[in-house]
This record gives C-alpha cells, structure tokens and sequence, in this order.
C-alpha cells in the first residue's frame, strides 16, 4: 500500500535546455538532480525537457526507449514521482506527451491537449483527449503540458473528486511572461489547489527566449517558491493538512458549476 505524506517535497528543476540533444540534456539532468539537498517526493522537469520544444518529429521516441528507460532509472534511484513531457512516436502518431514515472517503473501518460498553433505544433503532433489524475503519497495531482495553461475548462478542480496540486510543464517564451505569472495565480485561485510551473531558460533553437519563472504557488495564489532567470533547482514542502483547512473554512468548490471534462 503507497505511504501517505502529509508534507509533500517538490523539486522544481529549471535548465537551459540543449537544442534536440537528448543525451546532453539527460546528463544535464542526472547532475541537477544529484545536487539536490534532500530527499524528495516528487520532480519536475520542463515541457520537452529532452530536445527542447521542437517540431522536429524525426526526434520523437517509440515508449520505452532511451528517455522513458532513463526516467524510470532515475525514479528508481531517487525514489521519487518523476515527471516530464517529451516527443513521442505512438504507432506512427507523434505526441508532446506527458510522463509521470513511479519509482517502481509504473508510469502514467497524458498527451498534450491544447497544441500551440502559433508554432504549428497542431501540424506536426496530436491532441491528447483524456486528462490525467495521479495519486501520489495521498495527494492527488493534474498534469499538464504548456499551452493547457490558457484553458481554465481543461484545467478545471472537480467538485466531487478535487485534485490537490495542479501542476504544469512548460517552455512559455519570456514575451509572454506576464501571462505565464497571472494564468499561473488565476489556476491556484479558482480551484482552491496548490500550482506548479516548471518552465526552461536560454535561447531555443528557434532563436526564442525563455526566462525561467518557475513557481509554486499556495491555494491562494501566494508565492512558495520563485525561481528567477538563472539554472537552478529549487525545493518547496507543500502541506495537505493547510489546503484541508483552507477548504473547509472557505468551500467555493461547493459552488463550482455543474460540468465536467472527459476524465
């Protein structure tokens, strides 16, 4: 039976990632991750954390090969929930899909629903159509990649079986960092959750810039932890017992409206 943890440790891991190299930015990774200062429940990488976000499909992997193998490896290792998005070929369909990685060696998948137009992602990968809830140490989690972020109907809590972390990768360029900061608070606010925004610095193979702005944030929209514009790991302990609390003293999920996605 999965332990319960009433504090749960995050780690968000913010990195400049190396343009379709995958076997960079996985030692990258690997030394990121042994730096950290304690152990941890939970990790979280940016959205394509293994090329960086290219529509190049020729670097989608079939499931199971060298980045699946590599995150269960490393799940196995730090006996955390690893989790990532990466290009995936599927039976000849190519996916920005999500990973959430078990210590274990299970894992579960979410593909990216909402394909960034504005970069042709929607011509080069398809839609995801489920969500994904996982549970995890008695906390239950929703991930999602990027672009899901504008969609407050995909992101939605449920009223009859609310998430308590909603949690989101990311490579959200820096001209739009405002939006990246105030969609972030507005999904941690309205569904009552804790949020977490893992994103990349650098410049892409696309000559985009990213600046980082990885955040956790508390059910109020409050700040946990804030990374600026620089590599950097960065742990945050969320508790179970204060989100609890908070609901119960202020239960506007009772009030949400009668609809719900295809979960």
């Amino acid at each position: 039976m999965q332990e319960h943890t009433e504090t749960l440790s995050i780690a968000l891991v913010q990195a400049d990632l190396h343009w379709e190299n995958v076997t960079a930015n996985l030692a990258t990774f690997e030394e990121k991750l042994a730096a950290l200062p304690e152990p941890i429940d939970v990790i979280v990488l940016p959205e394509m954390f293994n090329t960086g976000f290219t529509m190049n499909t020729a670097l989608a992997e079939p499931m199971n090969l060298t980045t699946t193998r590599w995150m269960k490896q490393v799940a196995k290792q730090t006996n955390a929930l690893m989790i990532g998005s990466f290009a995936v070929n599927d039976g000849g369909n190519y996916f920005n899909r999500l990973l959430c990685v078990r210590p274990d060696g299970t894992w579960s998948k979410s593909d990216k629903r909402h394909l960034f137009r504005m970069g042709e992602e929607n011509d080069h990968y398809t839609a995801g159509s489920t969500r994904l809830m996982v549970e995890w140490k008695g906390w239950k989690i929703c991930p999602l990649v990027c672009y899901d972020l504008r969609f407050p109907v995909w992101s939605r809590n449920l009223q009859r079986d609310p998430y308590d972390i909603l949690l989101y990768v990311a490579n959200w360029p820096a001209r739009r960092a405002h939006a990246w900061n105030t969609l972030l608070q507005a999904r941690a606010i309205e569904n009552q959750c804790y949020v977490v925004g893992v994103n990349r610095i650098g410049i892409d193979g696309n000559g985009l810039e990213y600046r980082g702005d990885s955040v956790a944030l508390d059910y109020l929209g409050e700040p946990a932890a804030m990374l600026t514009n620089q590599e950097t790991e960065r742990v945050v302990h969320i508790s179970k017992a204060e989100l609890d609390a908070y609901r119960l003293s202020f239960p506007a999920l009772s009030d949400a409206d009668d609809f719900e996605i295809n979960c």
